[in-house]
Protein backbone atom coordinates (compact mmCIF):
# COMPACT_ATOMS: atom_id res chain seq x y z
CA UNK A 1 0.00 0.00 0.00
CA UNK A 2 1.35 3.42 -0.99
CA UNK A 3 0.86 5.71 2.01
CA UNK A 4 1.05 8.76 -0.26
CA UNK A 5 -1.87 7.56 -2.44
CA UNK A 6 0.33 7.61 -5.57
CA UNK A 7 0.85 11.35 -5.17
CA UNK A 8 4.24 13.03 -5.19
CA UNK A 9 7.58 11.31 -5.58
CA UNK A 10 9.03 9.09 -2.86
CA UNK A 11 12.57 10.03 -1.88
CA UNK A 12 15.32 8.96 0.50
CA UNK A 13 17.31 11.25 2.74
CA UNK A 14 21.00 10.68 3.43
CA UNK A 15 20.53 11.47 7.13
CA UNK A 16 17.58 12.38 9.33
CA UNK A 17 19.03 15.90 9.59
CA UNK A 18 18.51 16.36 5.86
CA UNK A 19 14.74 16.66 6.38
CA UNK A 20 15.10 20.19 7.74
CA UNK A 21 17.63 21.11 5.03
CA UNK A 22 15.22 20.00 2.30
CA UNK A 23 12.27 21.70 4.00
CA UNK A 24 14.18 24.99 4.22
CA UNK A 25 15.43 24.72 0.64
CA UNK A 26 11.92 24.07 -0.69
CA UNK A 27 10.63 27.26 0.95
CA UNK A 28 13.00 29.21 -1.34
CA UNK A 29 11.86 27.51 -4.60
CA UNK A 30 8.70 28.43 -6.41
CA UNK A 31 6.81 31.01 -8.43
CA UNK A 32 7.72 34.67 -8.16
CA UNK A 33 4.98 37.29 -7.77
CA UNK A 34 4.92 39.95 -10.47
CA UNK A 35 3.61 42.56 -8.00
CA UNK A 36 6.12 42.47 -5.17
CA UNK A 37 9.14 40.58 -3.89
CA UNK A 38 7.12 37.49 -2.93
CA UNK A 39 7.75 33.86 -3.70
CA UNK A 40 5.05 31.19 -3.56
CA UNK A 41 6.49 27.84 -2.49
CA UNK A 42 5.67 25.09 -5.01
CA UNK A 43 6.59 21.87 -3.21
CA UNK A 44 6.74 20.41 0.28
CA UNK A 45 8.50 17.45 1.84
CA UNK A 46 6.19 15.05 3.65
CA UNK A 47 7.25 12.46 6.25
CA UNK A 48 4.77 9.74 6.97
CA UNK A 49 5.38 6.39 8.69
CA UNK A 50 9.12 6.50 8.09
CA UNK A 51 8.84 7.37 4.41
CA UNK A 52 9.44 10.67 2.64
CA UNK A 53 8.00 12.26 -0.48
CA UNK A 54 8.15 15.57 -2.33
CA UNK A 55 4.69 16.79 -3.30
CA UNK A 56 3.42 19.82 -5.17
CA UNK A 57 1.14 21.83 -2.89
CA UNK A 58 -1.84 20.89 -5.09
CA UNK A 59 -1.04 17.22 -4.48
CA UNK A 60 -1.16 17.99 -0.76
CA UNK A 61 -4.72 19.29 -1.25
CA UNK A 62 -5.64 16.02 -2.97
CA UNK A 63 -4.04 14.01 -0.16
CA UNK A 64 -6.34 15.91 2.24
CA UNK A 65 -9.38 15.05 0.10
CA UNK A 66 -9.80 18.62 -1.13
CA UNK A 67 -10.41 19.75 -4.70
CA UNK A 68 -7.24 20.33 -6.67
CA UNK A 69 -6.44 21.70 -10.11
CA UNK A 70 -3.08 19.96 -10.59
CA UNK A 71 -1.79 20.60 -14.11
CA UNK A 72 1.02 19.24 -16.26
CA UNK A 73 2.92 22.50 -15.55
CA UNK A 74 2.64 21.80 -11.82
CA UNK A 75 4.08 18.30 -12.31
CA UNK A 76 6.86 19.73 -14.51
CA UNK A 77 7.74 22.25 -11.79
CA UNK A 78 7.72 19.53 -9.10
CA UNK A 79 9.94 17.29 -11.24
CA UNK A 80 12.37 20.14 -11.95
CA UNK A 81 12.63 20.87 -8.22
CA UNK A 82 13.26 17.20 -7.38
CA UNK A 83 15.93 16.98 -10.08
CA UNK A 84 17.67 20.00 -8.54
CA UNK A 85 17.50 18.44 -5.05
CA UNK A 86 19.07 15.27 -6.51
CA UNK A 87 21.78 17.29 -8.30
CA UNK A 88 22.56 19.09 -5.02
CA UNK A 89 22.77 15.68 -3.28
CA UNK A 90 20.04 16.56 -0.78
CA UNK A 91 17.82 13.60 -1.74
CA UNK A 92 17.86 10.33 -3.67
CA UNK A 93 14.97 8.70 -5.47
CA UNK A 94 13.28 5.89 -3.58
CA UNK A 95 11.76 4.38 -6.72
CA UNK A 96 12.64 4.42 -10.39
CA UNK A 97 10.28 7.14 -11.63
CA UNK A 98 10.18 9.42 -14.64
CA UNK A 99 11.20 12.90 -13.56
CA UNK A 100 11.25 14.45 -17.00
CA UNK A 101 9.84 17.93 -17.41
CA UNK A 102 9.24 20.57 -20.03
CA UNK A 103 10.88 23.96 -19.75
CA UNK A 104 9.19 25.63 -16.80
CA UNK A 105 9.80 28.86 -14.92
CA UNK A 106 11.15 28.50 -11.40
CA UNK A 107 12.60 31.07 -9.06
CA UNK A 108 15.26 29.97 -6.58
CA UNK A 109 16.21 32.46 -3.90
CA UNK A 110 19.73 32.11 -2.52
CA UNK A 111 19.84 31.53 1.22
CA UNK A 112 21.74 34.80 1.65
CA UNK A 113 18.79 36.72 0.09
CA UNK A 114 16.04 34.93 2.02
CA UNK A 115 15.43 37.90 4.33
CA UNK A 116 14.77 40.20 1.37
CA UNK A 117 11.78 38.16 0.17
CA UNK A 118 8.25 37.53 1.39
CA UNK A 119 8.09 33.72 1.36
CA UNK A 120 4.52 32.43 1.10
CA UNK A 121 2.89 29.03 1.10
CA UNK A 122 -0.47 28.01 -0.31
CA UNK A 123 -0.54 24.89 1.86
CA UNK A 124 0.37 24.70 5.53
CA UNK A 125 1.30 21.25 6.81
CA UNK A 126 -0.36 20.36 10.09
CA UNK A 127 -2.59 23.43 10.24
CA UNK A 128 -6.31 22.86 10.46
CA UNK A 129 -8.75 25.64 9.72
CA UNK A 130 -11.26 26.46 12.42
CA UNK A 131 -14.77 27.30 11.36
Amino acid sequence: MNIFNDLGVKIKLNTDDDFLKVKETLCRMGVESKKDKSLYQSCHILHKRGEYAILHFKEMFSLDGKNSTLTDKDIDRRNKIINLLIDWKLVELDDNVDLSYNNISLKIIPYSEKGEWNLKTKYNIGVKKRY
